[in-house]
């Protein structure tokens, strides 16, 4: 007579598969759909952490059929495997997150001139719907100088229009969509249609000058011919931006000032959702003036 041994099975593990499996597809629907769809970032980080939270206890069950299969020989092995690997992406994400909260500050906003901050010509508007902010207080520029010491701006040896051009050549390639600017450094006028100018001799052209020539008064410092003449010597760029897998968005401000016979510019990026931007503004800031730095090399300054 045959003797026949039936193999105990492990709950856990069969479970631990099904619920890995579940959180590798939320993670990569909600990511689809906020990137592609008009999924609202506030609610991708609130699936992001569920998924994040199921894997992790896949893990945990995955374990538990592991240990069963060890102690007992209990069947599981595979489904406790494949629930490992399901498990993985979402639980990279869950880490990946968690180790930048805990160790970079509590910022959403950084700027290469933290003491006089370039202002956004449209502030950004978005529904942070429970990822709010607080409004930006000196301590937070604090944490930006001591987080991110190599964030400051870039002197090039240079007129203003041919940094503009690189400027908005390296927007462009990082994949910054340019919303609003103000400044120029070329007049609106044809050149067609200027006055021209007298020839020498030319006593018609001084009969007509008249006898008293006016002379600019001075402005109140804060009124819009002041501000207009102010900048009157430089450039600002506000943009747009997503990040390639997540598509979270960010603001982007670039402030270019004229100063003798160089170009000094200086970049303000900031999250659009929450207070915490687990340092992707600071990169994003860093990766575009070393892309500048490139396509201007040989004339950057201190």
């Amino acid at each position: 007579m045959a003797i026949r041994f039936d193999r105990p099975v492990s709950s856990a593990a069969r479970f631990s598969r099904l619920l890995g499996a579940f959180s590798l597809v939320l993670a990569l629907a909600v990511m689809i759909a906020h990137r592609f769809g008009g999924l609202a970032t506030p609610y991708l980080v609130l699936l992001l952490i569920a998924a994040a939270g199921g894997a992790l206890l896949a893990a945990m069950l995955a374990a538990v059929g592991l240990r069963s299969l060890w102690v007992s020989g209990a069947e599981g092995g595979l489904a406790a495997l494949a629930a490992l690997i399901y498990a993985a992406f979402p639980l990279a994400l869950g880490a990946f997150a968690t180790e930048h909260y805990l160790t970079l500050p509590d910022i959403y906003d950084v700027s290469t001139d933290p003491v006089s901050v370039p202002d956004w010509l449209k502030p950004p508007k978005a529904d942070q719907i429970w990822l709010k902010r607080n409004p930006v207080m000196p301590e937070d520029r604090e944490k930006q100088i001591s987080a991110y010491p190599e964030l400051t701006g870039r002197r090039y040896e240079g007129a203003l229009d041919r940094v503009l051009e690189a400027v908005r050549k390296v927007a462009k390639q990082s994949g910054f969509v340019i919303v609003k600017s103000t400044g120029d450094t070329e007049p609106d006028r044809d050149p067609e249609d200027r006055p021209a100018k007298p020839e020498p001799g030319d006593d018609a052209a001084v009969a007509d000058a008249p006898d008293i020539v006016p002379v600019p008064t001075p402005r109140p410092y804060d009124d819009d011919i002041a501000k207009l003449i102010r900048g009157a010597n430089g450039v600002t760029l506000q943009a747009t931006n997503r990040t390639l897998i997540l598509g979270l968005r960010f603001d982007i401000l670039i402030r270019l000032r004229e100063e003798a016979e160089t170009t000094f510019v200086d970049i303000r990026v900031a999250s659009r959702y929450g207070q915490h931007d687990l340092g992707f503004s600071a990169d994003i800031a860093g990766d575009y003036l070393k892309a500048l730095d490139s396509e201007l090399l040989g004339i950057a300054g201190g």
